[in-house]
């Protein structure tokens, strides 16, 4: 209770040093009327709650933020943008002897605040590969991106970084594919006429709630997702060290603040591993894929902010209906939605009734929420379907839903 009326003060230290002391007191008061060694009886309790004490106050991982090691397969740069932030940025130049596209592609990770996975950073090289010069930075807070001041991020923030990562580029409007949390900072850009200007061609794909009236809905979702049926990941788990049990816990239900001094930021993200995520990680594939689910990142790859993940997606849940500006969008669109989508159907289904410059949909087949998961030949699909929209070609799947079947869509349940 003094933890969470506290904030987590001093680490802990301050509730944790009070109720030691009424424990003592209240020790010393029974102990008062007794003699010999039984006297000592009321202090066990008390030594048991040093001992708490110190698992959940004492921090077991440096509090200083220790920034992933450099990937071997391509060189991390790092842009100062306008807006103060530091963000980690990777070129993928088109491979030698593939068609040149003439304008460049940007990619928008998911998460909030995590880092770009080894997975995704696969599906760039194909994308390089297939002659697009591709671009991608870690959010603010991920990756290898500096920190912000924890009340700085919002996904407001998010978009205004996007819009000076394209400033420093000075390449122009460009194609982005924004995926999942990405897809959220996307739609937000679209819907602000200044931002949208620098977006030549839009891919939204999986994304969540774009605004406050959008994180209220619930019900209807994709097909079952492997989330209930994959084995537990295996790996170390911060969540089985009582410290960060209990931060990351009590953050979860809403009773400390993302910015709680319990834990704090730089430490949290040290303390977070993969293994953390294995039920979320699970929801982004289909049922059938259960038992096959790749590693999607390594553990020196890895990273995730808890803090400001919940900031931004507060930001979010407390932000203005974004609709009146998405209806002005001229920018041309494309959503992608998975059939064992986790995400809440009409998160993406609100976008595409409001957005009218989306001229296509390509529901997905047979993939989860991470449709390029190198399983099958899911990235060739994928592929298919932004190469064919960013080249003005025939779509490869059917342009499904449209706008008129919506309702149906959501009834039918695929």
């Amino acid at each position: 209770m003094l933890v969470v009326l506290t904030d987590g003060a001093v680490s802990g230290l301050a509730a944790w040093l009070a109720t030691l002391a009424i424990g003592g007191a209240a020790a010393t008061w029974r102990a008062r009327r007794r003699s010999g060694r039984r006297r000592l009886v009321p202090y066990l309790p008390v030594l048991v709650a040093v001992v708490l004490t110190g698992t959940v106050c004492v921090p077991s991982v440096p509090t200083d933020r220790q920034y992933p090691a450099a990937l071997p397969f391509v060189a991390t740069q790092r842009w100062e943008l306008s807006t103060g932030s530091q963000v980690a940025v990777y070129h993928y130049p088109p491979a030698p002897g593939s068609p040149r596209r003439d304008v460049p592609l940007a990619y928008l990770h998911g998460g909030p605040v995590r880092g770009i996975a080894v997975l995704d950073h696969r599906f760039l090289q194909l994308l390089a590969r297939h002659g697009y010069d591709v671009y991608a930075y870690e959010h603010a807070g991920g990756g290898r991106s500096g920190l912000l001041p924890l009340e700085q991020y919002s996904i407001d923030r998010s978009v205004q970084d996007f819009t000076a990562f394209v400033d420093h580029l000075d390449k122009g409007p460009v194609d982005v594919l924004g995926f999942s949390a990405g897809g959220d900072v996307l739609a937000r850009a679209l819907a602000d006429a200044p931002v949208a200007a620098r977006v030549h061609k839009a891919i939204i794909a999986e994304p969540g709630p774009m605004d406050g009236p959008t994180a209220l809905l619930a019900g209807h979702k994709g097909q079952p997702s492997a989330r209930d049926f994959a084995p537990a990941m295996r790996g170390p788990r911060s969540t089985h060290v009582p410290r960060y049990a209990v931060a990351f816990g009590l953050m979860r239900l809403g009773l400390l603040s993302p910015d709680s001094t319990l834990v704090r930021q730089a430490e949290g993200d040290n303390a977070f591993t993969a293994a953390d995520l294995g039920s979320d990680t699970a929801s982004a594939y289909c049922a059938r894929d259960a038992h096959r689910i790749p590693e999607e990142d390594t553990a020196e790859n890895f990273s995730f902010s808890p803090a400001a993940s919940m900031q931004i997606q507060q930001t979010i849940k407390d932000s203005p209906s974004i609709a009146t500006g998405l209806r002005r969008s001229g920018t041309p669109t494309m959503l992608m939605v998975a059939q064992c989508s986790s995400q809440v159907r009409q998160w993406a289904t609100t976008i595409l009734a409001e957005d009218p410059a989306i001229e296509r949909t390509q529901f997905m087949p047979e993939v989860g929420h991470h449709m390029w998961n190198g399983l099958d030949d899911n990235n060739d699909k994928a592929f298919a379907v932004i190469d064919t929209f960013l080249q003005g070609k025939p779509a490869p799947l059917p342009n499904y839903p449209k706008r008129s079947d919506i309702a149906n869509f959501l009834q039918e349940g695929l």
